[in-house]
């Protein structure tokens, strides 16, 4: 859902400082429901796609840093046969990011990586697929590291990873352990242990590889 609307902006159909249409219109031309919606539309908030304005709604940002990742996202491209490359830059890039959090998160951002969790345990409860929770995860952490440039370069490459990702959530067992990675994690930068993030993305990354390399 979020990949769709990304979609529309990448192509033109909505420009810098659009406003997204409204929900119902949405929901209808993707075929989806306004929960699964407004997920997708938090889930763009928080990879900084899309932002909320009082008065305006959700309106597209001006990705100024767009041009940076454009010529990562052409290279890794060719690649998207070397999933074990991207997990290789996700082991250098987000066990650092997770320690930053652990020092820099606000109060908010502890309060939606809380309620993140919690929307994906009622997913696994319901043995639904959680790849929205997991990136939105993924990027608030990100975030709260307070680096745009690393964030727009994560972005790209859990977008080639997606479709590994999906496939690696449905293996038995795999949404739980992802969730129990999650919880980690969290605990972590919540002491603000930034060793213990770090080490717990490490941990986290290493099963989402065992999994992954399997169904290359």
């Amino acid at each position: 859902m979020a990949e769709q609307i990304q979609r529309l902006i990448a192509s033109g159909a909505l420009s810098p400082g659009d406003r997204l249409p409204p929900e119902r219109e949405l929901a209808a031309k993707f075929g989806v429901g306004r929960s699964s919606l407004r997920d997708a539309i938090r889930t763009l908030e928080v990879m900084g796609i899309v932002e909320s304005r009082h008065g305006s709604g959700t309106v597209v940002r001006d990705l100024s840093t767009d041009s940076l990742v454009v010529p990562l996202a052409s290279v890794l491209a060719h690649k998207r046969e070397l999933v074990a490359e991207l997990l290789d830059v996700r082991r250098m890039i987000e066990p650092a990011l997770a320690a930053r959090a652990a020092a820099n998160a606000t109060e908010e951002e502890l309060s939606r990586l809380e309620d993140i969790l919690q929307r994906q345990a009622e997913k696994v409860r319901r043995g639904e697929p959680s790849i929205e929770e997991d990136s939105e995860f993924h990027y608030t952490i990100a975030l709260a590291a307070r680096n745009s440039v690393v964030l727009r370069v994560l972005d790209v490459l859990m977008d080639l990873l997606r479709e590994s990702r999906a496939r690696s959530l449905q293996v038995s067992g795999r949404p739980e352990r992802s969730f129990a990675g999650h919880q980690r994690i969290l605990r972590a930068i919540k002491r603000r242990d930034g060793p213990a993030a770090e080490a717990a993305v490490r941990k986290h990354l290493k099963e989402i590889e065992e999994v992954v390399t399997r169904q290359l």
